[in-house]
């Protein structure tokens, strides 16, 4: 026994070991080619995730390369869909380390505080100026020499000489601020305007070149390529430091170059600092609300811009064209700050600004009327609401119904009912005179209804005195009543609900409903009426009534028709007998295939195909298959359309919607397994079937092959050969898989029908196999494997079973 325990405990442990190795067995994307999806397990389903994970890839991109190393797209479906199960019901992580994971957390931090940066940014009026692309401020260099322009250093010269004499030079002026013109000698021009470096040159030039004097010679002096320079921007800029900028640029160019100022930066109080001197100081405001540029100075080398924190910023929220943070200087008042805004919006409540106020020690709530918005000055930190107007009229009336302007009026002191109504362009020729509707709003906002004669207010008798949002509702007689129905049905050629009218005839319903079909039997017409005070007391009570009619005998005769009532239910019958003409169509192997009519109703297959001239020579008619379509009612033909409207619109994809219409309209086709060959061996036999109406015969030629398909390692389809066995098709397919339920085989006859796989005590016999026919191994029932907890628990019971059962035998 103490053998027998040991065993069973070996066992176990084997078992623990099996199943920890193949849940910890590693996945390696390079097997995506050969995975099978079936039989990997959720941790390396995790296991996959976290590879994901770490190499940043999507669903998307793992697709991509699944697809390179020749994953179909049917596997890759179903391993999406377990990596979809896996990451609902597990928390896959990185195994980074610590310290990746910590630097991670600072990152995500420091992304934090960038985003609430910039959207404080967006907010502060100006700042657009500086973050919008289509705005680069860069200085216009095909523009004539401003008159003012300093030469130095690099700057190029262009110098023609023309007239009687001729001669161009191109020169640079050196580090040490000097030109050196050949023959002429070096010439000083550091700090020099444009012009007064064009008048020294020619006073230069002068002394070689005698036509200047005397005007025969021209000279022409112009600046070519100009010099960089460079300028510091330091403060509250977003990007701090040195900048080469063209010696043309201005201090918005610096500005935009560097990101404009940072969150805490003055839009306001820009200064520009040359040689140790402030000479200017920009206001950003200035140039966007009046378009002053003053300030925006052109920069020279070595220049600082120096951008102070702001020291008073308000915001404005709610009804105004621009909400933002706006910088204010000592002076202004909310009424500039307005203006800064665009002013307020059409429906802003314009009388009363609420301000809420940070005062040091906690926030206070303040109102400032409109009276004081030129007077009241604003504090760094104040929020100042806009709220909307109330959304309610002072002197609103509305009438609505069977008036011939219904709507909104202006309520006027006086007004009345009647002149309410006068205004409203009076009643419709529907209205239901006999009484309306006033709907009152009380002090206490609550509503009472007041009830009045139509007729005698419209005639200025009981007028009634409105109040504001008074409603008047004056009902139409057709608002007050169900909607009158009439319904036709059966052989007429559009049946269905019609709207009923006075004096309406059944010869009316007809034309109506389009006329009578072919199939229409004109002397056999029912009108049912509903009862209305039937007795529900008495058994077999009346609850319709019932007139047959005979539409020659109205029309011939001339006499009255019976007229229709609201709800009457009319049905043309069919002729008794009548037939529509029935065809069956013949296809393939067939002498003379096409549309044959069926001559009688108990026209057989047989019959068809003698009358088609028989079957080919090369035809195999153990594959004929009959087709054959169910007729659908005009009820079932409506439900399936309602039916297919609303699976289309659940879809919006074109080729989707294609599958949907194609299945909803061939649910009713249906393949009819037939033995042609004993039907045209056995005429009028059981195999010989009755054709019916739409039906299709299909006979193909022999098809030689057999097609093998499921759980085998290779599916393909072979060729066929007489007396060969299913297992050796099989097994020109690979063979079976691990997953293949051997004993649920069957295979799929060419005509439709198909046969399993049988079994008698432990011998499987196997269906037969035809030309043309598939072979179908399905796969097993999935199991879903034992998870780690699930094997300690089973082996834990199993250990104690154990220890019990050696115990006892002691």
């Amino acid at each position: 026994m103490f053998l027998i325990c040991r065993i069973l405990l070996t066992t176990i442990l084997l078992f623990f070991v099996a199943q920890t190795q193949a849940q910890s067995k590693r996945f390696d994307l390079e097997q995506l080619g050969s995975l099978r999806v079936d039989d990997i397990s959720d941790d390396q389903v995790a296991d996959l995730i976290s590879q994901m994970n770490r190499k940043k890839m999507d669903i998307n991109e793992l697709e991509f390369v699944a697809l390179q190393k020749k994953m179909s797209r049917d596997e890759f479906a179903k391993l999406k869909t377990r990596i979809q199960k896996v990451e609902t019901t597990f928390k896959v992580t990185n195994s980074s380390s610590e310290n990746e994971d910590n630097a991670d957390e600072v990152q995500a931090l420091s992304q934090e505080k960038n985003i609430l940066n910039s959207l404080t940014a967006q907010k502060i009026f100006g700042a657009e100026l500086f973050n919008n692309k289509a705005l680069t401020f860069e200085p216009n260099l095909k523009i004539a020499t401003p008159a003012n322009y300093q030469l130095g250093p690099e700057d190029e010269l262009f110098i023609d000489v023309y007239g009687f004499s001729e001669a161009s030079y191109k020169l640079k002026i050196s580090a040490e601020g000097n030109i050196r013109i050949p023959s002429v000698g070096i010439i000083q021009l550091n700090g020099l305007t444009i012009e007064s470096a064009r008048k020294k040159i020619i006073t230069q030039l002068s002394a070689i070149y005698s036509g200047i004097n005397s005007g025969e010679t021209g000279v022409n002096v112009v600046l070519g390529n100009i010099r960089s320079i460079k300028v510091s921007l330091i403060g509250e800029v977003n990007m701090p430091g040195t900048y080469t900028l063209p010696s043309l640029a201005s201090v918005f160019n610096a500005l935009y170059a560097s990101g404009g100022p940072s969150v805490n930066g003055s839009f306001r109080n820009i200064r520009i600092i040359r040689g140790g001197k402030a000479i200017a100081t920009l206001d950003v405001y200035e140039f966007l609300m009046k378009g002053n540029s003053t300030g925006n100075v052109r920069l020279q080398d070595q220049d600082i811009i120096k951008i102070s924190p702001y020291e008073s910023r308000v915001e404005l929220q709610g009804e105004v064209k621009r909400p933002g943070l706006y910088e204010v200087k000592k002076g202004e008042t909310i009424k500039d700050v307005l203006a800064y805004a665009g002013g307020f919006t059409d429906y802003a409540y314009s009388n009363l600004i609420k301000v809420i106020r940070v005062t040091g020690k906690e926030k206070k709530v303040a109102e400032v009327s409109s009276e004081l918005f030129g007077m009241f000055a604003p504090q760094t930190g104040d929020v100042y609401l806009i709220e909307k107007v109330i959304d309610r009229f002072e002197n609103r009336v509305s009438i609505e119904g069977a008036v011939f302007r219904p709507g909104l009026y202006a309520f006027e002191k006086g007004l009345t009912l009647g002149q309410l109504i006068k205004k409203a362009e009076g009643l419709r020729e529907d209205a239901f005179t006999e009484r309306g509707i006033l709907i009152r709003l009380k002090d206490d906002l609550s509503t009472e209804m007041i009830s009045f004669n139509v007729k005698d207010v419209s005639n200025g008798k009981g007028d009634i005195a409105l109040k504001r949002e008074d409603k008047i509702n004056i009902s139409s007689k057709f608002d007050i009543r169900e909607a009158r129905k009439v319904t036709i049905t059966g052989e007429v050629l559009r049946p269905g609900v019609y709207d009923f009218a006075e004096q309406m005839k059944v010869e009316d319903l007809i034309i109506l409903a389009g006329g009578l079909k072919e199939s229409a039997d004109r002397s056999k017409i029912e009108i049912a009426r509903k009862v209305k005070n039937q007795d529900v007391g008495k058994a077999g009570s009346e609850i319709a009534k019932i007139f047959r009619i005979s539409l020659d005998e109205l029309l011939n005769a001339g006499s009255a028709s019976i007229a229709l009532e609201p709800f009457d239910q009319i049905s043309v019958y069919q002729l008794a007998g009548y037939t529509s003409s029935a065809s069956v169509m013949l296809e393939g192997e067939i002498f003379s295939p096409g549309s044959y009519a069926i001559s009688k109703n108990n026209e057989r297959v047989s019959d068809i195909v003698k009358r088609a001239g028989g079957i080919t020579a090369s035809s195999y008619p153990q594959g004929a298959i009959l087709i054959r379509k169910k007729k659908l009612s005009e009820t079932e033909l409506l439900v399936r359309k309602q039916k297919l409207d609303a699976l289309l619109k659940q879809t919006r994809d074109s080729v989707r919607a294609k599958e949907l219409i194609t299945r909803e309209f061939t649910d009713d086709v249906s393949v009819v397994g037939i033995d042609l060959q004993k039907i045209l061996d056995k005429p009028g036999s059981k195999f010989d079937l009755i054709v019916s109406d739409g039906d299709i015969l299909r006979v193909p030629n022999d098809l030689q092959t057999v097609k093998v398909s499921g759980e085998v390692l290779y599916p393909v389809r072979l060729r066929f050969e007489s007396g060969k066995s299913l297992k050796a098709y099989v097994s020109g397919s690979g063979g079976f898989t691990q997953r293949a339920l051997k004993r649920r085989t069957y295979v799929v006859y060419p005509n439709g029908t198909a046969k399993p796989t049988r079994r008698f005590l432990f011998v499987k016999f196997y269906p037969k196999v035809l030309s043309g026919s598939e072979i179908v191994v399905p796969p097993r029932e999935e199991r879903s494997k034992l998870t780690l907890s699930e094997a300690l628990a089973v082996t834990s019971t199993l250990t104690t079973l154990a220890l019990i059962i050696f115990t006892l035998s002691k």
